[in-house]
């Protein structure tokens, strides 16, 4: 399992705390260190059938200093895909892969659901 955050995010410290607690291994990923690229987002989003604006980072600085609420609708899916991979901080964290799902955000209720479905 990939575990993508972004350690100084309270949602992110909640959530690794989550998967320490019920002794989920993982890999941990930076994501300012280690943005995922265009490859990964496309693959990600198709697997996870989440809709696309679910994985933008909405209430970020950067989200709202590029005006993106307003020009996100515009945009096709291959640009707001090489957008989100131009800087981790424009993706939602943290982001979940694996063998069962892809998820963004933190929310126990599903994050347990996905848990289950891995036995």
């Amino acid at each position: 399992m990939l575990f993508i955050q972004y350690p100084p995010c309270t949602t992110c410290q909640k959530a690794k705390k989550w998967l320490d607690a019920n002794g989920i291994a993982y890999t941990d990923r930076h994501i300012k260190e280690q943005n995922p690229n265009y490859e990964e987002l496309k693959q990600w989003y198709q697997r996870s059938g989440l809709p696309l604006k679910k994985f933008f980072n909405t209430s970020g600085l950067l989200y709202k200093s590029l005006n993106l609420k307003d020009k996100l609708p515009t945009m096709t899916e291959e640009e707001q895909l090489r957008l989100l991979a131009s800087d981790g901080m424009l993706v939602k964290r943290p982001v979940i892969v694996t063998d069962d799902g892809v998820l963004t955000g933190f929310k126990e209720a599903d994050w347990q659901k996905l848990k289950l479905l891995r036995g």
